[in-house]
């Protein structure tokens, strides 16, 4: 079942779209953390997102450029905006389609279900792993290690080890690139956001502590340091253990 995000200030309209994505056979749910929107969608994980312009505190281009730093997820901008560069500014900032207030529910689902076939389904351009481009991934697979991007969970033959956000991101860093090194200004700009600047010391503590959750895990020296350049994710497999 396909999750949809809905980020709408205006509680009546958030309602009556979630109701209809329900009716669709979509799971739905309503942003609630204006302040702070990315963790509450991050838990979620949606398969698509929508989303208006005028929200307190920060406006919806800026929580697109947000979750276009960490996700290729499908954003529909809903917006009362009709002017032409709006929509040019919404589809700059990251979107992937524009639909104006009064929202036409017939035309919003046929939009919603065109990018989820396009992005999920028949009309999907496969990676070279046999998923689709853009799906927003549940799960990253290292040799058997297993990170759950939404809960921040890492799995090992049925060992689990739960991360705060940094160790997070971190993992994700390092499995999406395994055997390879990954540098310390990399994964320093993994870390860093617009509201925290996070120090090479922090950087350090935080890798202890990654390197820690794994060894708890079955798996010690996972990360290697290369000294000069950064880190490097390598797993050992048991009987290469052995024959050494």
């Amino acid at each position: 079942m396909y999750r949809i995000y809905i980020i709408e200030d205006d509680d009546k309209i958030g309602a009556v779209l979630k109701k209809n994505m329900e009716k669709y056979g979509f799971e739905a749910a309503c942003a609630t953390q204006f302040r702070e929107l990315m963790p509450e969608l991050e838990a979620y994980a949606p398969h698509l997102v929508l989303l208006d312009i005028n929200l307190p505190y920060f406006d919806g281009y800026y929580w697109c450029r947000q979750i276009r730093t960490r996700s290729s997820v499908p954003i529909i901008f809903i917006s009362a905006r009709a002017g032409e560069m709006d929509q040019v500014m919404a589809i700059e900032n990251g979107g992937d389609d524009y639909i104006t207030k009064p929202i036409p529910l017939d035309l919003l689902m046929a939009k919603i279900k065109g990018v989820l076939r396009r992005v999920y389904g028949e009309y999907a351009a496969a990676g070279h792993d046999g998923t689709a481009v853009g799906a927003p991934e549940a799960e990253l697979n290292v040799q058997g290690l297993r990170l759950h991007l939404g809960r921040g969970e890492l799995v090992w033959q049925m060992r689990k080890a739960m991360l705060t956000k940094n160790e997070r991101l971190l993992a994700e860093c390092f499995m999406r690139q395994p055997g390879r090194i990954v540098s310390r200004e990399q994964l320093l700009e993994a870390l860093w956001d617009d509201v925290q600047f996070v120090d090479d010391n922090t950087l350090t503590v935080n890798v202890t502590r990654l390197r820690k959750k794994l060894e708890e895990l079955g798996l010690p020296k996972a990360i290697e340091t290369v000294r000069g350049q950064g880190y490097m994710l390598h797993l050992r497999d048991e009987r290469e253990g052995a024959d050494a």
